[in-house]
């Protein structure tokens, strides 16, 4: 059941004009590269790979790089990491498709690893607590400044104002879940854009659809039918899903948590429309809710996520491995967090590998489809008031110090330095300090945390 390499024609629907040929070895050596240094989250990753391989080496050409971000927009998942999938695609087949996207993660699943061991063997330490109660005061101006940023990309009209509020008041509320949020704005989107067009086109003028590229454009020879393509990649990658799955279910201890936390992350992936911030709104509503780690664990996790390379969503190869480690069964607290560390990147990742190798030899008529951008845009609008319920749970996580010392450094609200009133004023002005860094200077997020980190420290020996 071999997967078809991309190279020459036939497909009316698969897209763009003859990629160069790039030797392996350089194209290896590229992305091998990349992976030490995409910091920045999608935004900077996208960036640094548009430089990188459309003006810079002349790799990919540029409206074909657009049509693959616009069609990486449309899935569920971490889009940057889909991209560098679907470049690698582009270049040298499913081989480069796995090597782009493998090297994209890897050196972050290493780094991710070591600082949640570091977390979870050592946050009672009163200098590592202090650290990671300064990132934590980071990541809600971060938190705060990706909502902004969201708001004013999304939400063109009013109307998709009443989207992000409903979906806030859904989630902060009503505690109603991601997923059906998310299929609820994907139906609303769906019919507003049937009655109101006018909405989803900039300044009220629709466009005329693109015109789909020619059948000699195509890069795929002997392409199957869509359904028989899309039948073979689900086959091959159900197989690869089922070779660790079935290890996991049949050698688990009773009361293990790794079989739920595979089939958790697997199936989180297929909904985590909106990227990484959308992705822990549902991650951390379902773990707090079954006790696996605490809100204030994950608010921690993502602090340390924004200082690694790779995509932002790593933050969940954090939860997992604090969820193991917190519910070890019979395993050492060390190996059972490796594994559920591992086990989540797995369940996360491998649907982004499987699900832009079915669409990446269409992505034309997907990008082009009026009754999809209707639906995503919806969905996209509603994400900004999943996130901005983020937030609101992470300020009060943050700012309220009883249950932040519970969970992070061991001690009573009393004994931690800069608490007033209830209110642990420290980590208020470390927040307030990187908001306007943010928006002011626009400093580097991964700086940003790194520095508030080392304020933590600071205040923790001085005090």
């Amino acid at each position: 059941m071999a997967l078809t390499t991309p190279t020459s024609t036939s497909s009316p629907t698969a897209t763009s004009s003859p990629t160069p040929s790039v030797p392996f070895r350089e194209f290896f050596r590229y992305w091998f590269r990349l992976g030490f240094v995409n910091f920045g989250g999608p935004a900077g990753q996208i960036a640094m790979m548009h430089k990188d391989v459309v003006d810079a080496r002349g790799w990919i050409e540029e409206k074909l790089f657009l049509r693959a971000l616009n069609f990486c927009m449309l899935l569920p998942g971490p889009e940057a990491h889909q991209l560098a999938v679907y470049l690698g695609w582009r270049m040298h087949g499913y081989l480069g498709g796995a090597v782009a996207g493998l090297c994209f993660l890897l050196p972050s699943v290493l780094l991710m690893l070591f600082l949640s061991w570091l977390a979870a063997a050592h946050g009672e330490v009163p200098v590592v607590a202090a650290v990671f109660r300064g990132i934590a005061g980071a990541v809600v101006a971060i938190v705060a400044q990706a909502v902004w940023r969201m708001a004013k990309k999304t939400l063109r009209h009013p109307v998709f104002y009443g989207f992000a509020a409903a979906s806030f008041l859904m989630g902060y509320v009503l505690k109603l879940k991601f997923p059906g949020i998310v299929v609820g704005a994907g139906i609303m989107g769906l019919w507003l854009g049937s009655v109101r067009p006018d909405l989803f086109c900039p300044g009220g003028v629709c466009e005329a659809e693109p015109t789909p590229l020619r059948p000699s454009e195509s890069p795929l020879r002997n392409v199957d039918s869509p359904l028989r393509h899309v039948g073979k990649v689900l086959a091959v990658f159900a197989g690869l899903w089922l070779v660790v799955a079935l290890p996991v279910y049949l050698l688990s201890a009773p009361g293990s948590v790794l079989p739920k936390i595979l089939s958790f992350y697997t199936k989180a992936s297929f909904v985590t429309f909106g990227g990484a911030y959308a992705v822990l709104s549902h991650v951390s509503d379902a773990v707090v809710r079954l006790g696996w780690v605490s809100a204030e664990q994950v608010v921690l996790g993502l602090g340390l996520a924004e200082t690694t390379p790779g995509p932002l969503i790593m933050v969940t190869q954090y939860v997992g491995f604090l969820s193991a480690w917190n519910h070890p069964g019979a395993l050492a607290p060390l190996a059972a967090g490796i594994l559920g560390g591992l086990v989540t990147t797995f369940g996360m990742f491998l649907p982004s590998f499987m699900i832009v190798f079915a669409g990446a030899p269409y992505i034309e008529s997907l990008t082009a489809n009026k009754h999809i951008a209707s639906a995503l845009t919806g969905i996209t609008a509603a994400v900004v008031g999943v996130v901005l319920k983020l937030g609101v749970v992470f300020a009060v996580s943050t700012f309220f110090p009883a249950r932040v010392a519970a969970s992070l450094a061991g001690v009573s609200a009393g004994g931690i330095g800069g608490v007033v009133g209830g209110v642990d004023t420290f980590a208020v002005a470390v927040a307030l300090a990187c908001a306007v860094a943010l928006w002011r200077w626009n400093t580097g997020v991964h700086l940003l945390v790194l520095a508030a980190g080392a304020a933590g420290g600071l205040w923790s020996l001085l005090g």
